[in-house]
């Protein structure tokens, strides 16, 4: 079988990880992240407690693990990052790949600043420098935020010290280590950190449970509410919790499954990652609120008083629960320790995406490809997120991003690949070839029927709650230049980009989906 530009002369293999447990490892790293230690929990919490984990565990198995194969399946297939992979689906699809890449992008401009403030933390729990107000030493000493963007009130980019030094620190390390490679760059980090952050946490939920008030935490977090398994909006929230914890539905998932050997159990493979990530957010869950019941004994309060999520369980609650705690130092730096080493392994697999895609487009080299993709997303994330109305920009773009952005591209690529370009038939073969776990019509029906009413029900509520009520209180022309604005601008360059044509020594034309390391046809 020839290759896409009609001759083997010239005939480049595909980069690849050494072997399965890289690339499990890898795909964990990428899913577990700051979502899954600051969400989750709180999730839980507000849902049900131990009822939420019935519909959690449904949605992982209806919804989780069958976009995740389905992701695993373009990238194993097609060979490709997001724009190669579904423009090897078909010639016009390759725009949902670039918004995929588009929304990658965005992510990676805010999610750096978290690692740097989660490393700076790090080094803050040995003295406790936020003193006796968490909160006010995180927004006015640290971040220096001025409120920007809610009430009228302008937004700024002056240059915060404390914060765009270490950002750009966070930067200079990854565009490094991106520029290495898959197996010395991506591979490397992962099968480091992956054990070391697993380790770190393991001592960090051990330690929060030998806390005074512990059980009170774990009880308020597990005790069960089972009426609210006949709440729709439980349900929405435990599907919703699934797929934004899997790294599914904006291409890392295509992108490293297309590093996978060929004759690999892509499969078995995405059902240890399933199982592992939901696994560490239960872990997650247990150390979190063991944590919280200590505050919330501490303080002479009840567990929903102290209870929070995002950067106000990161950067207030703990702070403060560390300053009460005995052996604080080893509690804080093994907190932010791990929010550092997950955010670390998650960053990297986000900008690998836009990575790839730059490399796949143009055949330039990956450190080339590297400075292309990389430099101007850390240029626009110093300017913006590095001044003081970063938390403002960091908050719009997360929420746009995240729940429509990634539920946009996710339901177009299910519907596209079911419904239009008729390709699941294709793409559950590519699985079932070598995997242990064969796909069949059930499969199918999950994600031709099921994923399209999931993810729609979560794009439409989404998009009428920010129409109606707006976002965070900011003005509505904060909303429009940095989300809806974001996302529309990703919509237009995705367009572009796909409409340019792909150079000669790109992989389109360098590359071939049908041959394996050795050069030997597979199909």
């Amino acid at each position: 079988m020839t290759d896409t530009a009609g001759n083997r002369s010239g005939f480049r293999i595909r980069e690849s990880f050494s072997g399965r447990t890289a690339f499990i490892l890898v795909a964990i790293g990428s899913a577990v992240g700051l979502g899954n230690i600051w969400r989750f929990p709180y999730v839980t919490y507000e849902n049900g407690g131990g009822a939420f984990l019935i519909p959690y565990l449904i949605a992982l198995l209806t919804a989780g693990l069958p976009i995740l194969l389905f992701d695993y399946a373009m990238g194993y297939k097609f060979r490709g990052s997001p724009p190669l992979a579904f423009k090897r689906m078909h010639p016009s699809a390759e725009a949902v790949g670039w918004f995929q890449v588009g929304i990658c992008f965005l992510i990676a401009i805010y999610y750096a600043a978290i690692v740097a403030w989660a490393a700076m933390y790090t080094w803050f729990s040995l003295t406790q420098a936020w003193g006796e107000d968490a909160e006010g030493f995180f927004f006015a000493e640290f971040l220096q935020y001025d409120g920007g963007g809610a009430e009228g009130a302008g937004i700024s980019v002056d240059f915060v010290a404390q914060v765009g030094w270490p950002l750009i620190v966070v930067w200079v390390l990854l565009l490094a280590a991106l520029a290495t490679g898959v197996r010395k760059g991506l591979t490397a980090i992962s099968l480091i950190g992956m054990p070391v952050l697993f380790l770190m946490f393991a001592v960090l939920v051990g330690y929060s449970l030998t806390l005074e008030g512990a059980t009170t935490g774990l009880n308020a977090l597990f005790t069960p509410d089972w009426g609210a398994l006949t709440d729709a909006t439980v349900w929405i929230q435990a599907y919703g919790q699934i797929f934004f914890s899997l790294s599914v539905g904006f291409g890392i998932m295509i992108t490293y499954a297309s590093y996978l050997r060929r004759k690999s159990n892509a499969t078995g493979s995405g059902l240890v990652v399933g199982f592992a990530n939901s696994s560490f957010e239960v872990l997650a869950a247990i150390g979190v609120f063991s944590a919280l019941g200590f505050l919330a004994v501490a303080a002479g309060t009840a567990v929903d008083e102290v209870a929070s999520s995002g950067l106000g369980l990161a950067f207030v609650a703990f702070p403060t629960i560390i300053s009460e705690a005995p052996a604080s130092a080893l509690l804080g730096v093994l907190f932010f320790g791990s929010l550092t080493l997950a955010g670390i392994t998650s960053l990297i697999s986000i900008l690998e995406v836009v990575v790839s895609a730059v490399k796949d487009k143009t055949g330039w080299s990956r450190p080339v490809s590297v400075a292309a993709a990389g430099l101007p997303a850390a240029l626009i994330s110093v300017v913006l997120i590095g001044g003081v109305s970063g938390v403002t920009i960091l908050d719009v773009v997360d929420a746009f991003s995240n729940n429509v952005g990634i539920v946009l591209g996710a339901f177009a690529s299910v519907v596209l690949a079911t419904w239009v370009y008729r390709k699941l038939d294709v793409l559950r073969a590519a699985l079932n070839a070598y995997g242990s776990l064969t796909l069949g019509p059930v499969w199918k029906t999950l994600i031709g029927v099921v994923l399209p009413l999931v993810l729609g029900v979560l794009l439409v509520l989404d998009i009428r709650d920010k129409i109606l009520e707006g976002y965070g209180g900011f003005d509505t022309w904060v909303l429009a230049t940095f989300g809806w604005g974001s996302l529309a601008l990703m919509i237009v360059v995705s367009v572009g980009l796909s409409l340019m044509p792909w150079s000669e020594s790109s992989a389109m034309h360098m590359e071939d989906p049908d041959r394996d390391e050795a050069g030997k046809e597979t199909v």
